[in-house]
């Protein structure tokens, strides 16, 4: 299992990009949280308010949720980082394996 960490510019963004992955079972849960941001900009520091989100999914899924969130994100480089996940309950996982499997035969 692994969570994928991205933000996006509006939660409308979030949740269509969570709805679709979802969808093509490239996920099995997208949490989407509120967030103040504070970065690096074009020679200063920049602050503005983005959409988190933690997408489930497993280890093999992450290319190509890496490679979705690309083409379709509004940022020119998004940030997609991968987490992996040491433990987790045997129940959640199993049923997280179970909604992806179909996608993997």
């Amino acid at each position: 299992m692994i969570f994928i960490y991205s933000t996006f510019p509006t939660k409308e963004e979030a949740e269509k990009m969570a709805e679709e992955l979802i969808r093509q079972k490239l996920a099995v849960c997208v949490n989407i949280l509120a967030s103040d941001s504070v970065y690096a900009g074009e020679g200063k520091i920049e602050k503005s308010k983005e959409a988190v989100a933690i997408i489930k999914t497993r280890k093999i899924n992450f290319k190509r949720v890496e490679k979705f969130i690309s083409e379709k994100h509004s940022y020119k480089i998004p940030c997609i980082v991968g987490i992996p996940i040491r433990k987790v309950n045997k129940k959640y996982f199993h049923w997280l394996k179970e909604v992806l499997r179909k996608q993997n035969n």
